[in-house]
């Protein structure tokens, strides 16, 4: 039988340790245990990983930059497609020496371009003078002319102008995929960093509550000791322990600060001034059982096929692709000789006469100017070359895009590997600090009876707040697994 005095007291230290009220018993005023005092209520504010990704995704400096990357690449198409803009042009020269006029020249022309490789050519010119070539000359009302230009060889498929509005469109389709890439990498950090900042909250929260542990542990001993049931030396262990715990603490609460001035990089305003989270708010919990014992929301081969149909890095090889055949098909066509037909109609005088209209129009009766034009190089030494470094840049395009899909994949499957194996780790450590608390509660009712010490009791319980961190650290490495898979698989990281 232990004493009652001691019974009351290791009663009361029980209650305060495990969460439980002793009522049943009496307890004299001399033998009352001090309590720790009772936790206020908790008015923080919730700062949830849906805002965290909310405010990143609108505000960062990184997301805005990756924003631009889609303009960037339509004011390319733009000024690519600016080469089929139609063009007006005037020229004027006079010649006069010693007194003497030597001729006039005066030439109009608007130049539309088409699609498809023609050229549509509309003007006036007007070329007099005394001493103007027969070659040159016009009528002194001048000449109206119709023309279109057309290259049956090189540029009837495919020719400078075209293959740069093509190559451009491909920009805009890797400008997207790199855009994708860009903030996935931004808030798969972001993620990371908030679930290491929850890590940090719980562990403080979890070295907290065994601070205050301590403290009434430490009290009711020393009381003990006071009364004369403990030897002296309990009250050393007791305090020891409170020291040690608080020197945990701190160490805990620096780890939060720091992991808080972390979190804080990726906060920014609207105005792009840099944000720091106050004080007052605390992160949502880390994932419970119930997330990691549920089965995947969706198989692994579908993430598999889905990494290797939206993953950034493959649209940018496949993009990049696209710009080389673009490529490729313009060096091919370069092969060909430069044949290219000039076909003008003719008509006296400016194409409208405000006093006459248009009137006939004699642009039928055999008044026409034709050219033709020819050039192909013997030996096409730099038109093979060109193609056949094209077609190797093709074929090592196509190998790089072959191995960043195998790399995929097996990230993919590597990342699922990892999230199975959390999935049970979690399972087992719940049991491990299901059980090492019925170790400490055991512990603590044999302390209560007298077979225990002090230091078995400390022992029991930084047991079991090693397993809870353990556990805390697992949640926190489960939950960015999952947004290292979504990332793996292409996917914005999101708040689960």
């Amino acid at each position: 039988m232990i004493p009652k005095r001691r019974f009351w007291l290791t009663t009361l230290l029980g209650a305060a340790l495990l969460g439980t009220t002793a009522t049943a018993l009496p307890t004299p005023a001399a033998a009352q245990v001090p309590r720790a005092a009772p936790q206020p209520a908790d008015t923080s504010t919730v700062f949830t990983l849906g805002d965290l990704l909310t405010m990143v995704g609108e505000q960062h400096p990184v997301a805005r930059q990756a924003g631009l990357l889609p303009e960037r690449a339509r004011q390319e198409v733009r000024q690519a497609r600016g080469m089929f803009d139609p063009a007006a042009s005037s020229k004027f020269y006079r010649k006069e020496f010693g007194g003497k006029d030597y001729w006039n020249l005066w030439d109009n022309t608007l130049r539309v371009p088409t699609w498809f490789g023609p050229d549509v050519r509309l003007g006036y010119e007007r070329n007099v003078g005394p001493r103007i070539s027969q070659q040159d000359a016009t009528p002194n009302a001048g000449l109206s002319y119709v023309g279109l230009s057309l290259p049956l060889g090189q540029g009837l498929l495919i020719d400078e102008r075209r293959a740069a509005v093509r190559q451009a469109q491909a920009l805009v389709n890797l400008a997207e995929a790199e855009r994708i890439g860009a903030l996935n990498k931004l808030l798969l950090s972001a993620v990371k960093e908030y679930w290491d900042w929850t890590l940090a909250y719980e562990r403080r929260r979890l070295l907290q509550t065994n601070l205050q542990l301590a403290e009434v542990r430490y009290n009711a001993v020393r009381e003990r000791v006071r009364l004369g049931d403990l030897a002296a030396i309990d009250s050393v262990e007791a305090l020891t322990e409170l020291q040690n715990r608080r020197a945990q603490l701190v160490q805990g609460e620096v780890e939060w600060q720091n992991a808080t001035l972390v979190l804080s990089n990726f906060l920014w305003d609207a105005q792009q001034r840099p944000r720091e989270l106050p004080i007052t708010v605390r992160p949502q919990p880390l994932p419970p059982a119930q997330a990691w014992s549920a089965p995947p929301n969706v198989p692994l081969e579908t993430l598999v096929e889905q990494a290797r149909q939206q993953h950034p890095e493959l649209l940018k090889a496949r993009a990049k692709l696209g710009q080389l055949e673009v490529e490729r098909r313009l060096a091919q066509n370069k092969l060909l000789p430069k044949l290219s037909v000039d076909y003008n109609l003719l008509m006296t005088g400016r194409p409208y006469n405000p006093e006459m209209g248009y009137g006939p129009a004699p642009v039928f009766n055999n008044n026409y100017k034709l050219g033709v034009s020819f050039a192909y190089p013997l030996l096409l030494r730099q038109e093979r070359s060109k193609l056949q470094i094209t077609q190797l840049k093709i074929r090592e395009t196509n190998l790089g895009l072959e191995q960043t899909t195998r790399e995929i994949d097996t990230g993919v499957r590597t990342v699922a590997n990892d999230q199975r194996a959390l999935s049970q780790q979690l399972q087992v450590q719940e049991q491990v600090v299901a059980n090492a608390e019925r170790l400490r509660n055991g512990e603590q009712i044999r302390f209560e009876n007298g077979e225990s010490s002090v230091f078995l009791l400390n022992s029991r319980e930084a047991s079991l707040l090693s397993a809870r961190i353990k556990l805390a650290e697992l949640q926190a490495k489960y939950a960015q697994t999952l947004a290292g898979l979504r990332f793996a698989s292409g996917s914005a990281p999101i708040a689960e």
